[in-house]
């Protein structure tokens, strides 16, 4: 991916990842447009970072999306990057019955919200030269939280989602990228302090660095041996990884 001269659209943009890879971006020169339901958040972003502009999107509204979608191509006819960032972590009950709101609110957001945004906006992306999508999955897509199931199923499946989406786009102009972050100090699971997690600024750097080549996969720290895992014998670490987990 070039890292200037770009108009890039990123979904959750307000805070955490979204906001950092907007704000390394932003600082390279390229036109930055970033979504989300928090007006207060996507305020104080565009407000720390004159010239980023903002949309309100509620990625879980399809009509929504749309609208999006069709004010974006007519505002800003030149955008060539997607970058579908948006999503929610919350712990859910694998083990017995789940709630059914969690249930589709995770799934919504997390899976058929990238779909929705991509399919909105990939005739468009088609004629753009440089153009790229990058689906924000998670290793948790790799080895699964037990505490997130849901969760972590979304991020499988947006994996695989991006791979046939890879495949189908490889003789056209645009580039299909997945941005696979580890554990990082965020809003989610109410992780900011937490000091087993990547700090936020270093996975940042880290992702910018690897986003700057021809990298299919964007896999920092230890996102690299968790994307090895899946195999015949990948259920010992699931295990190991969720004991350590457990006790915290």
């Amino acid at each position: 991916m070039k890292l200037t001269g770009n108009t890039i659209f990123i979904t959750g943009g307000g805070s955490g990842i979204g906001r950092g890879l907007a704000e390394a971006l932003h600082k390279l020169g390229n036109q930055v447009i970033i979504s989300g339901r928090r007006a207060d958040r996507l305020q104080a972003t565009i407000d720390a970072n004159p010239g980023m502009q903002a949309v309100a999107l509620d990625i879980t509204d399809p009509s929504d999306i749309k609208a999006v979608a069709a004010k974006l191509i007519a505002d800003h006819p030149k955008l060539n990057v997607l970058i579908n960032n948006a999503g929610i972590m919350l712990p859910d009950g694998a083990a017995g019955p789940v709630d059914d709101t969690l249930l589709t609110s995770t799934v919504t957001t997390n899976l058929l919200g990238p779909i929705r945004m991509t399919s909105a906006l990939i005739e468009h992306l088609k004629q753009q030269d440089g153009a790229v999508i990058a689906n924000v999955a998670s290793v948790l897509g790799y080895v699964p939280m037990a505490v997130t199931a849901v969760y972590s199923a979304t991020k499988a499946a947006l994996h695989s989602y991006t791979l046939s989406q890879r495949y189908l786009l490889k003789d056209s102009k645009v580039s299909v990228v997945e941005i696979a972050p580890p554990w990082v100090r965020t809003e989610l699971m109410n992780s900011s302090e937490e000091e087993r997690a990547m700090p936020l600024d270093e996975f940042i750097a880290g992702a910018m660095q690897q986003l700057g080549t021809d990298a299919d996969e964007i896999l920092v720290g230890p996102a690299v041996q968790m994307r090895a895992n899946p195999g015949p014998g990948e259920h010992a670490w699931v295990n190991e990884f969720n004991d350590m987990m457990m006790k915290g």
